[in-house]
């Protein structure tokens, strides 16, 4: 098989695995994301946003190992998160990368790429609370 159909069929593996991930109600272990080592989702609930059927709400965990990334990549939707122990960076298109430490919290827009890498010696954990359209990816990686 050439390299042209290797990629395209990589590329598809990688959002089929992410998205099936994320749409777990309740995770078990982690949920490894295939486009960087040393990230990994546990999907903790998926219910619809009652005020707007059209949407619906995921809330996961994501755990980072020394230098481990989500890659780049953008959601149908907002992403609100909280560190809750160590250090990530989020480099967002357009915008100089920001740090975050234990206790504060950022937000991605819908559509936009970015991507949070953890920046210390220790592992990272975040939670994430996503509003997304209903019935798309979750997760769109980046090219």
């Amino acid at each position: 098989m050439g390299k042209r159909w290797s990629r395209r069929n990589a590329k598809h593996l990688r959002i089929t695995l992410v998205v099936a991930g994320m749409a777990a109600i309740v995770g078990g272990p982690g949920v490894v994301h295939p486009q960087a080592a040393g990230f990994a989702v546990t999907p903790l609930l998926r219910t619809p946003l009652s005020a707007d059927a059209s949407q619906e709400v995921l809330i996961a965990t994501g755990q980072f190992e020394p230098a481990g990334t989500t890659g780049r990549h953008s959601h149908h939707g907002d992403e609100y998160a909280t560190v809750i122990e160590g250090t990530v960076e989020v480099m967002t298109d357009g915008q100089p990368p920001r740090r975050y430490t234990a206790g504060e919290a950022y937000h991605n827009a819908r559509g936009v790429v970015h991507e949070t890498r953890n920046v210390g010696k220790t592992r990272a954990r975040v939670v994430s609370t996503l509003i997304v359209d209903s019935g798309r990816p979750t997760i769109e990686p980046a090219d």
